[in-house]
């Protein structure tokens, strides 16, 4: 049983947590980290994207951020987006690696595998220089099915037409182009 903190508009904990499920059925608001592996390539900035597994609770098969996932509770952002990457893409990387993009809040309701999916959540957003070849990355399988470096240009036109099926975030992806376009 993933237990979360319950958590304020500003992503600071209140003291009281909740099963991950919970949260998801009644929308109670939880922390996320979410980190974007970026690098130069042939002139061009590409983000390296993950397609999830078919198994997700929510949004499967979709593309999505390099690495994201829930922030247990008592944990921080740092650490569990190190944790994270590790897990799911099998990068090692250190807390102060990570630059930070930005705060987002948000909150859906969908239906996923005939059920109810209500997400509140506070993330905060990095950036994470890296490359590797995507078949170097050390996939975890029950979390994803691949990932693919894209030109971040081709990225955004990508998510803004719905050219490839995706969970994510206009908003998102415009702060992380934004420190992108700062950072090389």
């Amino acid at each position: 049983m993933e237990m979360l903190d319950i958590v304020d508009e500003n992503g600071v904990p209140t003291g009281e947590t909740v099963e991950r499920v919970k949260a998801h059925t009644l929308g109670i608001r939880h922390r996320t980290a979410h980190v974007w592996l970026a690098r130069k390539k042939e002139g061009k900035i590409q983000l390296l994207l993950q397609k999830r597994s078919m198994e997700k609770d929510s949004h499967p098969g979709c593309y999505d951020i390099s690495s994201a996932g829930h922030i247990p509770a008592g944990d921080d952002y740092r650490g569990s987006a190190v944790r994270e990457l590790r897990e799911e893409l099998g990068v090692q990387a250190a807390e102060k690696d990570l630059i930070p993009c930005g705060l987002r809040r948000f909150s859906y309701q969908a239906e996923f595998h005939d059920r109810p999916f209500w997400d509140n959540q506070v993330s905060r957003i990095y950036l994470l220089p890296f490359d590797r070849e995507e078949k170097d990355f050390h996939i975890q399988k029950e979390e994803l099915e691949s990932v693919r470096w894209m030109n971040m240009e081709q990225c955004i036109e990508s998510v803004e037409n719905g050219a490839i099926p995706n969970c994510i975030q206009m908003e998102e992806l415009l702060m992380v182009k934004k420190k992108a376009l700062e950072i090389f």
